[in-house]
């Protein structure tokens, strides 16, 4: 059994989501992904939709920035961002972020057993260009905020209780959250060229109004064993939280994160990489680097928000690139799912599956019309596949 087939093998089994240092002496770490044939084969022509799949999948459009949500009065919000699903009885959540300034938040869309729309409504309003986010095993949806500063608000996706400010997740640029339920704890990248990786420590597990904030301290190199620090000032006024711990590991740019199976990923966009943290053994490695494909073009460029599959599989959205999602399989092969033509002017945010795992959501942020009022957000339905 390949390595990561096993530290990806259990996956975060909730309604709430898909189902340097030196190097240490002694630990052994992979070579990062390379350049393969996808399991699902070759894209195939554009659809309707101007979007490339494999063979067995298709698409459809389930809201557009500016227009009200098919069967609803809800009207989509623009530059929708990252995203997650929920279990609903039998149906299911998607929740969206908007991007946008001053006014962002995040809204959702409810579907029936069958997959029809049945609602669409706000569930946060007036924060600051929300971009990811994450869900949590008691199935709330962590909105962050993506300036300087900024701040992580709690959601209720299925938008009764009003949404909460979780301010001792710490005020920093905020992208992405992932929940492991093995440690209690919540992990945090952070948007900047300057950036650290953090977790937060609940005081009372389910209870994000108060805890520890910590950053991931390591040495400079690809690959090495890390340990956490605690950030004495969360609040990061007046020195930011990136600059309050000597030895806290520099991160180019952090963007998606996600939990499985005893193992973390986060992806940094300002160098292409998408790392692994094993947290078992405490150490850290690439899972995959867009300048160490050696058998030819890198296929997958522009790395931003990650989900996985309940086989073990990886799917990364691209921010540029070629407006792809790839997918990074258990034995380290990766290769394009899917591409989404004409739009070269926005980027693809917010993947999640529904929760039995044939659905895959996303959105393209700025649509056809390169503009945050522009955004799409889309449905994929196909073979998805259970076991690597």
């Amino acid at each position: 059994m390949e390595r990561r087939n096993f530290l990806r093998g259990a996956v975060f089994g909730t309604s709430a989501a898909v189902f340097g240092g030196t190097l240490m002496q002694g630990a052994a770490y992979a070579a990062p992904a390379q350049n393969g044939v996808s399991p699902y084969g070759g894209l195939l022509a554009a659809d309707t939709n101007g979007i490339m799949l494999p063979s067995g999948f298709t698409s459809r459009v389930i809201a557009r920035s500016s227009q009200t949500v098919p069967g609803t009065s809800y009207t989509w919000h623009g530059a929708p961002d990252g995203g997650a699903c929920f279990a609903d009885g039998t149906g299911w959540i998607y929740v969206s972020n908007s991007e946008i300034s001053s006014t962002g938040g995040a809204g959702a869309v409810k579907f029936n057993s069958s997959g029809s729309i049945t609602g669409a409504y706000r569930i946060l309003s007036n924060t600051n260009r929300n971009c990811a986010g994450g869900a949590t095993p008691w199935n709330t949806w962590l909105s962050c905020e993506e300036v300087s500063r900024g701040y992580v608000y709690e959601t209720d996706p299925w938008g009764v209780k009003a949404a909460v400010r979780r301010d001792a997740m710490g005020r920093f640029k905020h992208e992405a959250a992932a929940a492991d339920p093995v440690r209690k704890v919540i992990y945090l990248t952070e948007d900047e060229s300057d950036g650290c990786f953090y977790r937060f420590i609940p005081t009372t597990w389910g209870d994000l109004s108060s805890g520890t904030l910590q950053v991931l301290v390591a040495g400079t190199a690809a690959s090495g064993s890390f340990t956490w620090t605690n950030v004495p000032d969360p609040d990061g006024s007046p020195t930011y939280t990136r600059d309050q711990v000597s030895g806290a590991k520099i991160f180019n740019g952090g963007e998606g994160c996600h939990y499985a199976g005893d193992t973390v990923w986060f992806t940094t966009k300002g160098d292409g990489r998408v790392w692994q943290l094993n947290l078992l053994n405490s150490t850290y490695e690439l899972a995959y680097d867009d300048s160490l494909v050696t058998n030819g073009t890198a296929p997958l460029t522009g790395v931003d928000n990650v989900t996985g599959s309940s086989s073990g599989d990886l799917f990364v959205a691209e921010d540029g690139g070629n407006m792809e999602i790839c997918i990074i399989t258990p034995d380290d092969i990766v290769a394009p799912f899917l591409r989404i033509t004409g739009q070269s002017s926005s980027e693809i945010c917010g993947p999640a599956f529904s929760p039995d795992g044939k659905r895959l959501y996303f959105s393209s942020q700025r649509g056809t019309s390169g503009s945050s009022s522009g955004g799409i957000t889309y449905e994929v339905t196909g073979p998805f596949r259970t076991t690597a």
